[in-house]
């Protein structure tokens, strides 16, 4: 597609605001990694509550209804051994972190790659953890939004400073050419995130 052509496509399109692409990202869950393995995350901390109360309830709502069973289990296991002693206890609760983790990825449809450190999570995921506990998703926003129009800026400006000499040689219409594919791109990417996003929200509505 020549670039006129998917210029004019751009244009045909509905036009969401900046604001509402950044929220439609934010409920996108493929757009990041989760930190489901890492000892910080939501859900070995659950599991750490549970542990500690003997009650497992606080950790089924990470795993699929058809892995109750098996991490009852599981669970019943490790706090018999955990009696043992202090050494035993560290094994078993290591084992039941690894089993929940593994299982919550399986769920997820994604592999598990073993334990990750606390504080290994993305900044990013830190800060949408602390938008829940706070109640304001406001900064997040604030920031995605500020991101996202800084990157789309400055590709725009990019392309428009080499589009003013893409006649000139060869060499200059090619430079231009990588500035307007980087430039679109970026723009679709961020429109078919709003048009999943749209349709994945219209779904759970119905």
């Amino acid at each position: 597609m020549l670039p006129s052509e998917t210029a004019n496509n751009m244009k045909t399109k509905n036009s969401l605001p900046l604001a509402g692409l950044v929220l439609a990202m934010l409920s996108t869950p493929s757009m990041v990694q989760a930190h489901c393995d890492s000892f910080d995350g939501p859900v070995i901390q659950a599991a750490k509550t549970a542990l500690a109360k003997g009650d497992v309830t606080s950790v089924l709502r990470w795993i699929k209804a058809d892995d109750d069973a098996a991490i009852r289990a599981t669970f019943a296991r490790t706090l018999e051994v955990r009696k043992l002693s202090p050494a035993a206890a560290d094994l078993a609760d290591m084992y039941f972190f690894e089993t929940l983790v593994r299982v919550h990825r399986a769920g997820e449809g994604e592999p598990f790659t073993g334990l990750k450190p606390a504080g290994s999570a993305e900044s990013a995921l830190v800060a949408a953890d602390q938008a829940l506990e706070t109640g304001s998703v406001a900064g997040l926003t604030a920031d995605l939004q500020q991101r996202v129009a800084v990157g789309l800026k400055q590709r725009f400006e990019r392309a428009q400073a080499a589009k003013q000499h893409a006649d000139h040689n060869v060499t200059a219409g090619r430079a231009y050419v990588a500035a307007y594919v980087d430039f679109i791109h970026y723009f679709e990417n961020l429109q078919a995130t709003v048009e999943r996003s749209a349709a994945h929200g219209a779904a759970h509505q119905h």
